[in-house]
């Protein structure tokens, strides 16, 4: 696998102080992220992530363009996590990203996270 360029997500510019960055499981956060009111978009019945062509058109250009990014070697926004209303994870931004990382093989990544929830996200941490 190719080296992934990590950034910092631009939704928490100027309030980076709120947010930790962490290395986390991804197999782990698919899993819970099945609660998810949003899963149906990009996963299955059974939780496992959709090919690019059984995804909408919008969400399959995203996958390719994660893709893309990955063989240019260019830079992507970490994803912004939390935690839904389930005890579940969320991915409140770029979901693309971690969601096409993981059909890609990727086994952890960095993310960010709310500092004020650290401890709830201990489950998942690498």
């Amino acid at each position: 696998m190719k080296t992934i360029n990590l950034i910092d997500n631009s939704g928490i510019k100027g309030r980076e102080h709120q947010y930790k960055t962490v290395k986390v499981n991804l197999s782990k956060i698919v899993k819970s992220w099945k609660a998810s009111l949003f899963s149906f978009e990009w996963l299955t019945p059974e939780g496992n992530i959709k090919p690019p062509e059984q995804l909408s058109s919008t969400e399959a250009q995203k996958y390719h363009d994660v893709c893309e990014a990955l063989e240019k070697d260019e830079e992507l926004e970490r994803p912004v996590l939390g935690i839904g209303m389930l005890d579940n994870i969320e991915i409140g931004s770029k979901r693309h990203v971690l969601l096409t990382l993981s059909a890609q093989g990727v086994e952890e990544m960095e993310v960010h996270i709310p500092s004020a929830n650290e401890k709830d996200f201990n489950d998942y941490l690498c």
